[in-house]
């Protein structure tokens, strides 16, 4: 497993690049436009190929972010999403999101943090049981 990233959301992009950017010295590595889901994914690291920090800026976002709603996730990389997914089910833990796409899952910890999985790689051939196995609670 290999350490990728960490979300937070935004409510003004602008000042968060003037923090993380200016101020702490971070660097932008790069950026994306989501315009069918109103969203820009930003991406900072203290150097080229570093773990990184994901703004996230909903673009329709009316009021601040309160209560912790601004963290998002942690994200990992791993070798088969897959074999990973069942290896958490079997020992117990709910897979939130399971991995339909043979690409991406999302699981959480006991504290409720949320943890996202996602294949190195190429995503995998989608397979049972989690093509058809449908979100539970929230991630």
């Amino acid at each position: 497993m290999r350490y990728l990233h960490t979300m937070i959301r935004v409510y003004d992009l602008d000042a968060a690049l003037d923090f993380f950017c200016a101020k702490l010295g971070l660097i932008e590595t790069r950026r994306k436009d989501h315009e069918k889901g109103r969203f820009t994914l930003v991406f900072l690291a203290t150097k080229e190929g570093a773990p990184e920090v994901e703004l996230t800026h909903n673009w329709d976002e009316k009021e601040p972010y309160t209560g912790g709603r601004n963290f998002g996730h942690l994200a990992y990389a791993v070798e088969n999403i897959h074999d990973t997914c069942k290896s958490l089910m079997d020992a117990g833990v709910p897979i939130n999101r399971p991995p339909r796409d043979g690409r991406m899952a999302f699981v959480r910890s006991p504290d409720g943090i949320s943890v996202e999985l996602l294949q190195d790689g190429e995503a995998l051939r989608p397979v049972e049981p989690w093509i058809s196995m449908p979100n539970t609670g929230s991630w």
